[in-house]
């Protein structure tokens, strides 16, 4: 799989190309992010940039094709403490996904791929397609997460923080990808306090700044072979979904 020029953004395309697509087997991607505080040093928009940049880079390599990215996700564990954050409830969240993904049957797609970019958009992303495999049983939805698309990736998300925010991956990545997003002179190391606890703990409850973990170690080339890592290994998985087929019974 090699990259193109190709623009595989759903709402670059016409209604003819979506169609063309939708017949031969792409695949919809759907980045999912959030906008919320990341600490002083990030830009609110970290999680939804990630997910769709990731999306397209890898879409690029398989044919497939990416819908616009959900900004908001459910981010209440960050709570107002800090300005900046905007979240959804989780039955809001279940109910966007849901009807996104019955317009996107509706467009002839039968293979959905959640690409998600914030921990806790996992309940209602997953409780969503639970209701879409039973609604359009012909759906073949799947729910991913960059921090975890494979070991190798989780364990270099998790280098500096277990449970991280705004860390040395985060800030890697979005030095490598969008610059002006970072301040890196702002960036504020905080260890991850959640170890080794059995209970769930607000953000504030955690962190000081709103980091978890060493962001002052993050640097543009870190985050380019980071990046590279995640649009390969997402794209091998498109790949993969796309060629399946249903078991034989």
């Amino acid at each position: 799989m090699e990259s193109d020029d190709r623009d595989p953004r759903w709402a670059a395309l016409t209604t003819e190309a979506i169609a063309e697509a939708a017949g031969s087997g792409a695949i919809a991607v759907l980045p999912v992010g959030a906008t919320e505080q990341h600490g002083p040093h990030l830009a609110t928009g970290t999680d939804t940039l990630l997910a769709e940049r990731v999306s397209v880079a890898a879409a690029k390599r398989t044919g497939d094709i990416v819908l616009p990215a959900l900004a908001y996700g459910c981010s209440l564990g960050h709570t107002a403490h800090w300005p900046g954050t905007l979240s959804l409830g989780p039955t809001t969240m279940t109910t966007a996904v849901i009807e996104i993904g019955r317009w996107v049957h509706a467009s002839g797609f039968r293979k959905v791929v959640i690409v998600n970019g914030h921990a806790t958009n996992g309940p209602p992303c997953q409780s969503a397609l639970l209701a879409l495999r039973h609604e359009l049983p012909e759906l073949r939805p799947r729910f991913l997460s960059l921090f975890d698309l494979s070991p190798a990736v989780a364990a270099r998300y998790t280098q500096d923080a277990p449970d991280y925010h705004a860390n040395e991956a985060e800030t890697s990545l979005l030095m490598h990808l969008e610059p002006s997003h970072v301040r890196p002179e702002a960036a504020v190391d905080e260890p991850d306090r959640t170890v080794g606890r059995v209970l769930l703990y607000p953000m504030p409850a955690v962190t000081v700044s709103g980091t978890v973990g060493r962001p002052t170690e993050a640097s543009s080339e870190r985050g380019a072979q980071l990046f590279e890592q995640l649009t390969a290994t997402l794209a091998e998985l498109l790949a993969a979904a796309r060629a399946e087929r249903d078991p034989d019974l």
